[in-house]
């Protein structure tokens, strides 16, 4: 389990280097240990109750510190960005049914019935230290994004977020690094991965208080970052900014990509600008960790998204469907399975005797490894074709000029649903009249965009997730209304 993980690294070397938050805090092992055994005793919740805990891209240390301790005492932690808005906040913390919130000192907890706290009032507590949590214990309630509706909390066990972790240190991952880089939020599996890693491999976590293209380049090069973590949005703004023509990338060795499928396009950019590096797809979901797929880039299948890893168990359908066949993509890990909190019925259409699933469409070939072909909810039905917005976005990516694309479905009085485009390009606007002569060299008739919408951004959530259903309604808008 994961407290039994800290003191195992606590005990090793404790004056390492757990994590740092780049010109703000940094926290060793040993530290981490004492201060969160400190927030176990003073926490004001008994095994089971359920603890918000709400911070910052620039609170990573004492989010650790509080994390852990909840872990400790047996109660439930429950991480929330302080990237929401208090309504949603407010939300979260009463589905949940939170008995108090812990809280960053710098921000306003939302209102609950319970108690608030700053990790340093619990750490100055006297209390007996608890007996702790088992295995089968619910340790974690981590919300799924909400690009689609209400967000749902899943839950997770000590046995789910332990699997795998805590082996011999010879076995530990990442040896090629001393730092590995991220700039995920708090409350977002991807954040919660990179948790995970600072506790269970070689390198220390590295991470800016703020995402900023300049900043992450200038961290890869006066860290002599090893290992790199990014989401696609991310990896698009890095290069756009003209980073890697100014910054010295060759130290990072592995770059990992999350949260969402690589474009090929932009697969293929990355091996150019960290010319040492192995590009990595990670393919996942909050409902699935930690069963996932890997993928090495490789050119001669640039839109694979790998095979199953780390035992896990990867399947179309109901298993029996032949290579190239679509269906629906489930995933299965060895942990104990995931479910969602309080809801019974999602519960039951998405976890099915450890599978479970994903919500994509999808397809394996002859050697296994998946193609994702949309997300269920996103393909477009448009007269008697089906339009995979992965496809389209693919396409709009080969373009040297664009930075960020996606691609959704709008009504249309003739075709019950038509394909739109919105498109981020670079510093030199590209005319709409290009863009399709473009993409009509790339795609058939029926897939190519009847809207093509410029925009400056794309709008996004905390987790860096494009929300098409936001950019349906800036279609027929003037561009400075989406500014």
């Amino acid at each position: 389990m994961l407290p039994e993980l800290l003191r195992t690294r606590a005990a090793e070397d404790p004056g390492r280097l757990a994590i740092e938050v780049a010109g703000v805090e940094s926290l060793t092992f040993g530290d981490w240990e004492r201060r969160s055994a400190a927030v176990a005793r003073g926490l004001p919740a008994r095994r089971g109750e359920r603890v918000a805990l709400l911070f910052g891209s620039r609170d990573w240390a004492d989010y650790a510190v509080a994390y852990l301790g909840v872990l400790r005492a047996g109660a439930v932690a429950v991480p929330l960005s302080d990237r929401l808005a208090e309504p949603e906040l407010e939300f979260l913390v009463r589905d949940c049914g939170a008995v108090g919130v812990v809280h960053a000192s710098r921000l306003r907890p939302p209102k609950v019935e319970g108690w608030t706290s700053v990790v340093q009032d619990l750490e100055a507590g006297d209390g007996d230290l608890p007996e702790g949590p088992r295995p089968q214990d619910l340790a974690q309630i981590l919300y799924t994004s909400g690009t689609t509706g209400r967000p749902k909390g899943v839950g997770a066990t000590h046995a789910n977020l332990g699997h795998g972790r805590g082996g011999p240190p010879a076995r530990r991952m990442f040896r090629h690094s001393r730092h590995f880089l991220h700039a995920f939020p708090i409350g977002t599996q991807a954040g919660q991965a990179m948790l995970l890693n600072a506790l269970d491999t070689v390198p220390a976590m590295l991470t800016p208080p703020v995402f900023t293209p300049s900043r992450f380049a200038r961290l890869i090069e006066s860290h002599s970052v090893g290992t790199v973590f990014l989401v696609p949005t991310m990896a698009n703004e890095l290069l756009a900014s003209g980073a890697p023509d100014r910054h010295d990338f060759s130290s990072v060795l592995l770059l990992g990509s999350a949260a969402a499928a690589l474009p090929p396009a932009l697969a293929l950019r990355l091996t150019k600008a960290f010319p040492k590096a192995t590009v990595t797809n990670y393919y996942t979901s909050t409902e699935a960790a930690p069963a996932q797929t890997v993928m090495i880039f490789d050119r001669s299948r640039p839109g694979a998204l790998g095979r199953p890893a780390f035992g896990s168990g990867l399947r179309i359908g109901d298993g029996t469907l032949p290579p190239g066949e679509t269906g629906e993509v489930w995933l299965r890990s060895g942990a104990a399975p995931r479910s969602y909190v309080g809801d019974g019925e999602a519960t039951g259409a998405v976890f099915k005797d450890g599978w479970v699933r994903m919500g994509d469409l999808g397809y394996l070939d002859e050697e296994g490894y998946l193609y994702l072909v949309d997300r269920e909810s996103d393909v477009v039905k448009s007269g008697a074709f089906k339009v995979s917005t992965i496809m389209v976005e693919a396409a709009l990516y080969e373009h040297p000029d664009v930075v960020e694309a996606a691609v959704f479905g709008v009504p249309d009085p003739a075709l019950g649903t038509a394909v739109a485009a919105a498109v981020v390009t670079g510093p030199a606007d590209v005319p709409v009249h290009e863009l399709r002569a473009f993409l009509a060299t790339r795609l058939a008739r029926h897939e190519l965009p009847a809207h093509i919408l410029p925009l400056d951004r794309l709008p996004k959530n905390q987790s860096g997730k494009i929300l098409k259903t936001e950019l349906r309604g800036l279609l027929g808008k003037p561009r400075e209304e989406n500014d």
